[in-house]
């Protein structure tokens, strides 16, 4: 764990560095109402034994924390931190803990302190909070009662899109606070406002392109993927992804931009993936379209392979546009001789 009072100088220091994997979570039984640790287990092991990614994001978007108790979302991390460090004691834990309730968020922040997180991650909360003001007074809530990094994760997912502006209020008056997941993908301008109010903060801009442009040699963006869903892009016989990054945290743009060219059949990028059909537009991270791409690839996903609610249902015809993505990207059953997915079976 990463104490308030450390965390500029452990972003200084490169400890927001590698690729972070965000985790979906398996559910299982009627309607979902379970949880299969066994497949969720399996997925940790395959992001940081097989793949060799450094960083787990853990209980955000993919995951489906407003579908999560209280609970589930402790035990999720607890789970991920047992099976992370066991392979890894180093890898970085990003807990994603923002709740409807801050009393909620504040619970989950502090529980994930005491379990070995690293980071605390609040998305803007997605009710009525009058805007930046109120997400500012979210996180003072939050960091009065805790002693760990705190990041933001600005995405329009939440209903509401800080400005650069708005992010660096919050960054410069709250010290714990000392990076964001910037995911509005439609501008930079957020990202090139936060930068030039508070030059220190670690960001992370979905946009990965403005790598290429060498935003990450202005020091304008960390080396940090902080939390992507990398583990669809690539397989353990061909990490074609941490390759190209590795290449962009050199320096090395034309060689990552050829690299990328060459390789870029192999990323299953698609606006199926965060969009429903009767919503174009607006951005969503849709549980059941990653477990159809996880399930295509070889993971497991348990045995009721959807959302819960107020996610809907992709229906089969969606079901197969998104399994015919990682098949034609060459990804259908990359995952099965893995050592995770392989020796998980072998125990079975």
């Amino acid at each position: 764990m990463v104490a308030a009072r450390d965390a500029k100088q452990w972003v200084k220091d490169g400890g927001l560095h590698g690729i972070g994997d965000s985790l979906y979570t398996p559910f299982a039984g009627k309607d979902g109402d379970d949880i299969d640790w066994d497949a969720y287990r399996v997925l940790v092991r395959y992001c940081i034994g097989d793949l060799g990614h450094n960083m787990l994001w853990l209980t955000s978007g993919c995951a489906e924390w407003w579908a999560l108790t209280m609970n589930e979302r402790k035990r999720l991390l607890e789970v991920a931190v047992e099976e992370a460090r066991a392979i890894n004691p180093n890898v970085v834990i990003e807990a994603c803990t923002t709740a409807a309730c801050v009393k909620d968020a504040t619970e989950l922040t502090q529980h994930a302190q005491e379990h070995g997180a690293d980071i605390a991650f609040l998305q803007t909360p997605p009710m009525e909070v009058h805007g930046g003001d109120g997400v500012k007074r979210f996180f003072e809530y939050v960091a009065d009662r805790t002693d760990i990094a705190l990041g933001m994760f600005n995405s329009n997912s939440s209903g509401y899109v800080m400005t650069g502006d708005e992010m660096a209020a919050i960054s410069t008056a709250i010290p714990a606070v000392v990076a964001v997941k910037e995911g509005v993908m439609d501008s930079t301008v957020n990202t090139s406002t936060l930068h030039a109010l508070d030059p220190d903060i670690a960001i992370w801009e979905c946009d990965t392109l403005v790598y290429e442009a060498g935003w990450l040699e202005a020091g304008i963006v960390c080396s940090g993927q902080l939390g992507n869903s990398s583990w669809m892009y690539e397989s353990p016989d061909n990490r074609w992804f941490s390759e190209y990054w590795e290449l962009i945290w050199a320096g090395k743009i034309a060689e990552a931009k050829a690299h990328r060219g060459a390789n870029v059949g192999g990323m299953p990028l698609s606006p199926k993936f965060g969009e429903h059909p009767k919503r174009p537009g607006y951005l969503t991270h849709w549980g059941e379209v990653v477990k159809v791409g996880a399930s295509t690839i070889g993971l497991p996903v348990g045995d009721y392979p959807y959302s819960r609610p107020p996610q809907a249902r992709l229906g089969e015809q969606g079901r197969k546009e998104i399994a015919e993505v990682f098949i034609a990207a060459g990804l259908e059953g990359k995952a099965l001789t893995s050592s995770a997915v392989s020796g998980a079976l072998q125990g079975a």
